[in-house]
């Protein structure tokens, strides 16, 4: 019964607390941001990212988030708890969305690349080609960044998303036959500036 009655309580002063947020004053809900933190971290983010110094980004933008969208919350007699983890459990999917969206790109993008190592048999030819993916990554990503927006935007249209390139060129504003050109010229300027830092 004690329990019951300390439960209600805390729902309680978590309720007045969003009220005072919503009418104006952020710094109510650093109580709440302080209970929670750590659930939030150690049993809904860590555990899905596994990586420490993303998890605290993931926490921050949680918090971050549940300040602007305050004033859409509605109180429904439960702790905020429930609200912030949602937040939260968005956030991590967001990562995860941009992660795999970033592996399709290098995986698409080495493709592009000439094939330097030579062959080996079996497992060696596995390995030796794991290695020259693991160093060609951040190369990689640098050449993109180098990149004229536009074909940015080609690349990760056509070769990462899986696009038609009838869809791509709607995207970019461009008939099929301009896509088509502007997509050779993105990957041979990929091509050049990867080659660049190749030669350095």
């Amino acid at each position: 019964m004690a329990s019951d009655a300390a439960e209600a309580e805390r729902l309680e002063a978590e309720r007045r607390l969003v009220e005072r947020a919503q009418s104006g004053d952020p710094d109510a809900l650093r109580p709440i941001f302080e209970r929670y933190a750590d659930p939030l971290y150690g049993g809904v983010i860590l555990p899905r990212l596994g990586n420490p110094a993303a998890a605290e980004d993931v926490l921050r933008d949680t918090f971050v988030t549940a300040i602007e969208k305050i004033g859409t919350f509605q109180w429904q007699g439960r702790s905020v708890y429930v609200w912030l983890r949602q937040i939260a459990v968005h956030k991590v999917v967001d990562v995860h969305r941009r992660t795999n969206r970033a592996g399709k790109l290098l995986a698409a993008l080495a493709e592009e690349l000439p094939q330097e190592t030579e062959r080996a048999d079996g497992a060696d030819e596995a390995l030796i080609a794991a290695e020259e993916r693991r160093r060609n990554g951040a190369r990689i990503a640098e050449a993109m960044a180098a990149l004229l927006p536009r074909y940015q935007a080609a690349i990760r249209l056509r070769l990462v998303e899986e696009l038609p390139r009838e869809e791509c060129a709607r995207r970019l504003g461009v008939t099929i036959g301009h896509f088509d050109v502007l997509l050779f010229r993105a990957v041979r300027a990929f091509r050049k500036q990867f080659g660049d830092r190749d030669d350095a």
